[in-house]
């Protein structure tokens, strides 16, 4: 299947596009994404860090940033990275290009449709990292086809990647977890990096809870973190 066939079919890994209406203030900073979207009417350029203002020494994506929370912290962490963000949800790209507040960040670019058409653009071997925390699990087995985890986004995955770059997963949904191990043990390209039986209830040193988890936990669901190696 050719990659343009792929970014056509893949719209129903997400599910609606807006919620609440926006706020003036919040419908104003779209003016920023205008500067920081990615162009992917041009080819990428060999060098992904090339994408950024400022100088980076790794490039990372993160999958829906919901409201950016994350994404925010790490760029503030790690001022050497450039970081991609997709985030196909109105109300949540709107919440993260309010709290920049105006600002224009070298190391930042966002994507607001389908992550997808970004994997499909991005060269080879070009991401350091690429984080997924708390996609739709899409529940009911007749939507298993629309989770984000797939064998092939695995291969787009494995194709950006770098050798030794790290996919992060977090989930609270059980099945979707059990769903995540197995593609990812049935992929030549991925190595689940686990020492222990609790490692995957543990969250990464640099996590940054979102407001996605703190509604699992007030529900009682469990958070899990998964962490699998480029090979």
């Amino acid at each position: 299947m050719s990659r343009q066939t792929r970014a056509r079919s893949t719209e129903a890994f997400f599910g609606r596009r807006r919620g609440k209406r926006l706020k003036p203030r919040q419908a104003a900073s779209f003016a920023l994404l205008d500067r920081l979207r990615l162009d992917l009417s041009r080819p990428a350029p060999p060098d992904a860090g090339t994408l950024f203002a400022d100088e980076v020494d790794a490039v990372r994506l993160e999958i829906g940033f919901g409201a950016g929370e994350n994404l925010l912290a790490q760029l503030e962490r790690c001022p050497r990275t450039g970081f991609i963000g997709v985030e196909p949800f109105v109300n949540g790209m709107a919440k993260l290009l309010t709290a920049l507040d105006g600002a224009d960040p070298g190391r930042l670019r966002l994507h607001d449709d389908d992550a997808t058409q970004v994997l499909d653009w991005l060269p080879d071997a070009s991401l350091d990292g690429l984080d997924l925390f708390y996609p739709d699990p899409w529940r009911k087995k007749r939507h298993f086809k629309r989770r984000f985890v797939n064998p092939d986004n695995l291969d787009r995955f494995a194709r950006v990647l770098r050798p030794g770059g790290r996919f992060r997963f977090a989930s609270d949904w059980e099945s979707y977890v059990d769903w995540a191990l197995v593609q990812c043990r049935d992929h030549a390209a991925f190595e689940w990096l686990a020492n222990g039986a609790d490692d995957w209830g543990r969250p990464w040193n640099d996590w940054v809870g979102t407001r996605y988890e703190a509604k699992a936990i007030r529900e009682g669901r469990i958070p899990t973190y998964l962490t699998f190696q480029r090979v």
